[in-house]
């Protein structure tokens, strides 16, 4: 996505680990709504389909926040785009915590994400003193 401005910046961990947490929430997510797009016996949907594409936006939008956190020039505006990593690394958290309720043999796959995110966040308190 952001790969035209890879160049100038240093890919840190935390970059690497939120591509790596994208590309995972998207195989995740394909798998799940595979089980999930079907309509239940009474015609209707399942209310948790919604949280697989949740979890694909929030986690591509990580590593362009991290981008532009690392990019800005006043601390100020570093720190908007941190809390900004911060908010969607939780909202993916939780969202991760609601799949695991649903009806789907790939809900165990969510426990490995959320154990990324686990990862994320100890690299996301480093990186934050960083900036």
């Amino acid at each position: 996505m952001a790969t035209h401005l890879s160049h100038k910046f240093p890919q840190t961990a935390l970059y690497k680990k939120a591509q790596e947490i994208f590309a995972l929430s998207r195989n995740i997510s394909d798998y799940l709504v595979q089980d999930l797009a079907s309509l239940k016996d009474d015609g209707t949907e399942d209310q948790h389909v919604y949280f697989t594409g949740d979890i694909v936006q929030q986690s591509v939008n990580l590593a362009p926040e991290i981008l532009k956190a690392e990019s800005q020039l006043f601390s100020e505006a570093k720190h908007k785009h941190a809390a900004s990593v911060a908010r969607l690394a939780n909202l993916l958290y939780k969202n991760c915590e609601r799949l695991e309720q649903s009806n789907s043999n790939g809900k165990e796959f969510l426990q490995l994400l959320r154990n990324e995110l686990k990862k994320f966040r100890k690299l996301q308190r480093t990186w934050m003193l960083t900036l």
